[in-house]
């Protein structure tokens, strides 16, 4: 545990929502364990027990709260950090290890060490160090934690839950359900049944986040860069294709809805998405989380960033299709965002597949590398795009394994960054702005950004982009959300 048990006690009693996914509390009295955010009536302090995670929390026998339900909490937020190796290490480890629940097969923890590029005995010392716990222990409560939640938010029958969640077998399933929780999944089911999900067309669950959220400025970012057919951002909502590959192997939809915060309900996002893709839950469900930065820590950025103008609450838009974004980036390359949208439609229009979805609105999948890769150059250039960017955005596709493979080693960014530099026109802004985007990385810096430095003349007085570069060392590791802020003052 890494906070004082007395402090993490009154952080319980007032209900802080700034340690949401940070803390959690068992109560010895009921054998449950809850989120800080919690409403039911305080427990005594000497009823009380303190966990950094859900799985110290299931290590010591206590169940998951049905009320505040800790599967729907924020994850622990910065898995980046410039001072403790071995922390970011061990963050990565899990990182790791929640992309990959809804996996099948049995997860090797030598395959996870090799992955991070240590011995195996290091990575579960520095994992238990984080964590309190091992690593298997850690990857068996995160599955459990995802299969409560697909029971209580979605119809899906116990055997595709159990798939879904990464158990091999139902009967393996219903054995670590009842261990852990004391209960079948279809008791579980029948205690929740009544607040369940109607038995529609998708497949709905609930994200939480820590507020406050910028949500204004993340719809705008992303409103603005959607490709028609393909992204529509309306009202609070997101709505969107993924190309079979992108995050599951089947394509689909989704729409993300920012819900408010209510009397009995913590502000959320409500996620839908196709039945196709609801074998790979655990996978749409992280990857949106990333795409919206849902696992930020706030209050960390503002305070690092207050010297800044903006709103509290600032996120870092991810992508739900690395591919797509980064095609999107060249084809932005020295044009409006109102140019580069007109751009990418004309692309999808001549390239993808269409897609069947509930909005008419959204027909379309983007192209894959696989398409582009054996495109000839005069055919994407016939579009209106400059010949050197369509000759770009090939040797992007015919490259995109090795650049995807990238993209799943998140604790160098670099080595995302210097393949993808090494491409033609793949310049070093476009590589670190794809490395902000694709990986979340939070301390990206684009070089010579001019919209950057025009904001900064008036903000700190600076003339050029040597005193920029100097100032920006303040905003470590947030550089990332430093240059939305700063994108922001000149619009």
């Amino acid at each position: 545990m890494n906070f004082d048990a007395d402090a993490a006690y009154q952080v319980f009693k007032a209900r802080d929502a700034r340690f949401d996914g940070r803390i959690f509390v068992g109560v010895t009295s009921t054998g449950v364990y809850c989120r800080p955010v919690c409403r039911v009536r305080t427990p005594r302090r000497e009823n009380c027990r303190f966990f950094d995670t859900p799985a110290q929390a299931e290590a010591e026998a206590f169940r998951p709260c049905m009320k505040c339900r800790p599967e729907v909490a924020p994850g622990p937020g910065l898995a980046w950090t410039v001072m403790d190796a071995s922390r970011t290490l061990a963050r990565q480890a899990a990182s790791w290890l929640d992309s990959r629940l809804g996996d099948e097969e049995a997860l090797s923890m030598t395959g996870l060490a090799d992955h991070l590029g240590v011995s195996d005995r290091h990575m579960r010392r520095i994992f238990a160090t984080e964590h309190g716990v091992t690593p298997l222990q850690y990857l068996q409560t995160r599955r459990l934690l995802l299969a409560k939640q697909l029971l209580t938010d979605t119809r899906l029958p116990v055997a595709q839950v159990a798939l879904a969640s990464g158990f091999r077998s139902l009967r393996r399933f219903n054995a670590a359900f009842a261990e852990s929780y004391r209960m079948s999944p279809s008791r579980l089911r029948g205690e929740v049944d009544e607040d369940a999900a109607p038995a529609d067309d998708a497949i709905n669950v609930r994200l939480g986040y820590r507020a406050p959220y910028d949500i204004a400025s993340m719809l705008k970012f992303l409103g603005q860069r959607a490709i028609p057919d393909v992204e529509m951002v309306d009202g609070m909502r997101i709505r969107r294709t993924l190309r079979a590959g992108s995050i599951a192997p089947p394509s689909g939809w989704l729409e993300a809805e920012f819900v408010p915060e209510t009397e009995t309900r913590a502000p959320h996002v409500r996620l839908g998405f196709s039945p196709a893709l609801a074998p790979h839950s655990a996978r749409v469900v992280a990857a949106v989380r990333r795409w919206l930065d849902l696992d930020a820590s706030p209050e960390a950025i503002d305070s690092t960033l207050a010297d800044l103008p903006g709103a509290p609450g600032l996120r870092l838009p991810g992508s739900m299709d690395a591919f797509e974004m980064v095609v999107r980036a060249v084809l932005g390359q020295q044009v409006t965002v109102a140019g580069a949208r007109t751009l990418a439609k004309r692309f999808v229009d001549r390239f993808g597949e269409p897609l069947a979805t509930p909005w008419p609105e959204i027909s379309h999948t983007f192209p894959s590398p696989a398409v582009i890769a054996q495109t000839p150059i005069e055919h994407i250039a016939e579009l209106g795009i400059i010949r050197t960017r369509a000759g770009a955005i090939i040797a992007l596709a015919q490259a995109w394994p090795e650049i995807a493979a990238k993209l799943h080693t998140q604790h160098q960014p670099e080595a995302l960054i210097e393949a993808l530099h090494a491409l033609p026109g793949i310049g070093p802004w476009t590589a670190h702005y794809i490395a902000m985007r694709a990986l979340g990385w939070p301390d990206a810096f684009p070089p010579k950004d001019v919209a950057v430095l025009n904001a900064m003349k008036p903000l700190f007085n600076v003339t050029t982009q040597r005193e920029a570069d100097a100032l920006v060392e303040r905003w470590r590791p947030w550089r990332a959300y430093a240059v939305l802020r700063l994108w922001n003052t000149l619009t």
